[in-house]
C-alpha cells in the first residue's frame, strides 16, 4: 500500500513536470526573438518545477480552505448538525495509522528501483564534487591579479579558460599569460562577458539546476534543459557584451582565441566564456542578432503563465477542501423524527461485557451499552470525533428501553435504522442533561473510491418489500454484509482500529450490495464499547491481507487519506441519569 502510494505520487509528479517542460518550450519558442535572459529564466523555472510538486501547492490550498472553514465556524446553538469527516484525535491511542507494510510483503521492484536511483544520485554527486574540487584546488593555488574588477581576480597556472568560480563569494579566475594570446580589446570584451555572469548570478542559478540533475538524473528532459540553460546563458552574456559597445568582430576573435589556447571549465556552475554551440554563437555575434526587449504584451503573457501555474493548484486544493467539508455536513433531523413517549434508563451492573442494540417494533432496547456508544450512534460519528466525554462514559454501562406512542408507530416503521438511532439525541439531552457544540478542525479523512481493477462487490437482489440491510460481524477481521449501501459500509469501516477516522464515499455507487470481507485485524480480542480490544489473546490469522489490501482485492474499493476541515462535537456538559 505504501509502495503503491509512493509510486503513484512520483508518477504524477513526473508527468506534471514533463508537461510543464513542454509548456516552457512552447513559451520559449514564442519568445525566440526576444532577449535570451528571458528564455533563460523560463528554462530555469522548468528545471525548478521538478523540485516543486504541484501536490505541495494543492496542499497549501487545502490548508487555506481549512483555515477559512475554521475562522468561519463558531460554536452554534441550532438545529443543524454538520457531518464530521474526521476529528482530531484526543490521544495517540485514538489515532490509528495505516499499518506498515512488513518487509516480507514488500515488492522487489520498488526496492530495486529505489536502490538504482540512490546509486545514480551518489554517482552524480561524486562527479560534481570531484569537478568542484579540481577548480577549488586551482583557486587555492592561484595568486592575486592586479586587475581591478567587481570581484577578486586571481591568476592561475592551469589551462582552464577564464571563468567565475564560487557562489557566495565569487572570484574571477584568469589563466596566466592570457594577455599574450589576446589583444587589449579582446581581453576587455572577455572580461565584460565574465562580469555579466557575476551580475546575473549564473553560478547560483546553474547550481540549482545541478541539484535537480542529481535528484532526477534518470529523466532525459533534465539534460535537455541543461543544454538550453547553457545556450541561453551564454547568449544572454553575448548580447550584453555587444550592447555595451564592444566590437562584434573583436569579441568573436577573443572567444576563438580562448577556445584555441584554453580548455573549457569542467564545472557548468563555474561560468566561463565558451560553452554552448560555438559555431552558432560566432554567427550570431558577427551578424549582430540581438534579442528584442520584452514588450508589455510579452510581460503580461509571462505574468499570466506564472500566475496560472501557481494559482490553479492552490485553487484546486481550496475547492477540494471545501468539497470535503460540504460532503461531510449532515443535518440534525431529530426534531423531525418521532419522539419516545416512554424511556427507561437503568445502570447495568452485570459482569457480562456483552452489549446489545435491538431495534423493536415500538422503539429499541439497549443492554450493557456505555454512554460513549450512545453518543456515537446519536451523532452518527466515530469516537475520535467526540471531545470532552467523561471517563465514566466508557466504563459505566446502561440498559435503555424506549418506546414511541401508538400514534407514532407508522412513522417509526418507515424509518431506516440509522434514522432510528438519531432518536437517541433528545434522550441524551433530556435524561443525561447533554450540552454540546460544534467546532471545525483540520483533520485526516479517508476517501473511498473504486479501485483501478474495477468493482468486485455483488449487487444485492431486488427486494419485493422494504428491507433494511445490515452488517454482521463474524469476529475480528470478518464482516458479512447484506443489502448494504456503500455509505453505511464506510461508516462501519471507520470504526475499525486500522482506521479510526471518517470515511467519505466518493465511489458514486448508489445501489445496495452483498459482500464478505476478511482481513488480518490490527488487534486481537473482541472489540469493546470504546473500540479497544478486550479479553482475548488469540492471535489473528496473518495469512489474510491487511484491511486496505482486502478492500481492493475482495471488494474492488480503495481508501486514501486526505486532509480537510472537519466538524467535531465538543461535550460541554453531561451527567449520569437519575434512576427511574
Amino acid at each position: 500500500m505504501m509502495h503503491a502510494n509512493w509510486i503513484s505520487a512520483l508518477a504524477n509528479h513526473l508527468w506534471q513536470s514533463t508537461l510543464f517542460v513542454l509548456a516552457a518550450w512552447m513559451l520559449a519558442f514564442a519568445l525566440r526573438k526576444n532577449q535570451a535572459s528571458t528564455r533563460y529564466w523560463i528554462w530555469l523555472s522548468a528545471s525548478l518545477k521538478f523540485m516543486m510538486p504541484f501536490s505541495l501547492l494543492i496542499e497549501a490550498g487545502k490548508r487555506m480552505g481549512a483555515m477559512f472553514a475554521l475562522h468561519a465556524s463558531q460554536p452554534i446553538v441550532s438545529q443543524v448538525v454538520e457531518r464530521v469527516t474526521q476529528p482530531f484525535p484526543q490521544t495517540e491511542l485514538l489515532s490509528t495509522a495505516i499499518p506498515a507494510v512488513t518487509l516480507h510483503k514488500a515488492s522487489f521492484w520498488p526496492a530495486a528501483a529505489a536502490s538504482v536511483w540512490a546509486a545514480g544520485v551518489l554517482i552524480f554527486a561524486c562527479i560534481w564534487a570531484l569537478k568542484w574540487w579540481q577548480l577549488h584546488a586551482a583557486v587555492q593555488m592561484a595568486s592575486r591579479h592586479a586587475l581591478d574588477a567587481a570581484v577578486p581576480v586571481l591568476s592561475s597556472k592551469s589551462l582552464v579558460e577564464p571563468g567565475v568560480f564560487g557562489i557566495v563569494q565569487p572570484v574571477l579566475l584568469l589563466p596566466e599569460g592570457i594577455a599574450n594570446h589576446l589583444t587589449q580589446a579582446q581581453f576587455e570584451a572577455i572580461l565584460a562577458h565574465e562580469m555579466c555572469h557575476v551580475r546575473r548570478r549564473d553560478n547560483l542559478t546553474f547550481a540549482m539546476h545541478m541539484a535537480v540533475e542529481t535528484v532526477f538524473w534518470f529523466h532525459p528532459l533534465i539534460w535537455w534543459i541543461r543544454t538550453r540553460l547553457i545556450e541561453e546563458r551564454e547568449r544572454a552574456c553575448d548580447e550584453a557584451v555587444l550592447q555595451s559597445g564592444n566590437n562584434a568582430e573583436v569579441y568573436a576573435e577573443g572567444i576563438l582565441n580562448v577556445c584555441k589556447f584554453y580548455i573549457e571549465s569542467p564545472l557548468a556552475c563555474a561560468s566561463g566564456v565558451t560553452g554552448s554551440d560555438l559555431k552558432q554563437r560566432i554567427v550570431r555575434i558577427m551578424t549582430g542578432r540581438l534579442g528584442n526587449n520584452l514588450s508589455m504584451g510579452g510581460k503580461l503573457l509571462l505574468s499570466a503563465v506564472a500566475a496560472v501555474a501557481i494559482v490553479i493548484p492552490i485553487v484546486f486544493g481550496l475547492a477540494h477542501t471545501t468539497q470535503i467539508f460540504a460532503q461531510t455536513k449532515v443535518e440534525d433531523s431529530s426534531a423531525e423524527l418521532p419522539q419516545f413517549e416512554v424511556v427507561s434508563i437503568k445502570p447495568n451492573k452485570s459482569d457480562d461485557n456483552r452489549t446489545g442494540f435491538l431495534l423493536s417494533k415500538g422503539g429499541f432496547s439497549l443492554s450493557g451499552v456505555p454512554l460513549q456508544m450512545m453518543l456515537r450512534e446519536a451523532f452518527d460519528v466515530n469516537n475520535s470525533r467526540i471531545f470532552g466525554s467523561p471517563n465514566w462514559a466508557n466504563t459505566d454501562r446502561f440498559n435503555v428501553e424506549a418506546k414511541v406512542s401508538e400514534a407514532d408507530l407508522p412513522k417509526l416503521d418507515n424509518l431506516a435504522p440509522e434514522q432510528r438511532v438519531k432518536m437517541l439525541l433528545p434522550v441524551l439531552q433530556d435524561r443525561f442533561n447533554l450540552k454540546y457544540h460544534h467546532e471545525t478542525r483540520e483533520m485526516t479523512v479517508y476517501v473511498l473510491t473504486v479501485a483501478k481493477g474495477g468493482l468486485k462487490l455483488k449487487e444485492a437482489p431486488v427486494q419485493t418489500g422494504e428491507k433494511h440491510g445490515g452488517v454482521r460481524m463474524n469476529g475480528l477481521g470478518d464482516f458479512q454484509g447484506e443489502n448494504v449501501k456503500i455509505e453505511f459500509l464506510g461508516h462501519v469501516l471507520s470504526e475499525q482500529p486500522e482506521l479510526g477516522h471518517t470515511i467519505l464515499d466518493k465511489t458514486g455507487l448508489t445501489g445496495s450490495y452483498d459482500f464478505h470481507l476478511q482481513w488480518t485485524p490490527a488487534q486481537t480480542g473482541p472489540i469493546g464499547p470504546d473500540n479497544s480490544a478486550s479479553g482475548s489473546s488469540a492471535a489473528p490469522d496473518t495469512n489474510k491481507p491487511d484491511l486496505f489490501t482486502a478492500l481492493q482485492e475482495q471488494l474492488g474499493l480503495k481508501l486514501e487519506s486526505q486532509k480537510g476541515p472537519v466538524d467535531v462535537i465538543v461535550i460541554d456538559h453531561i451527567e449520569k441519569p437519575s434512576a427511574n
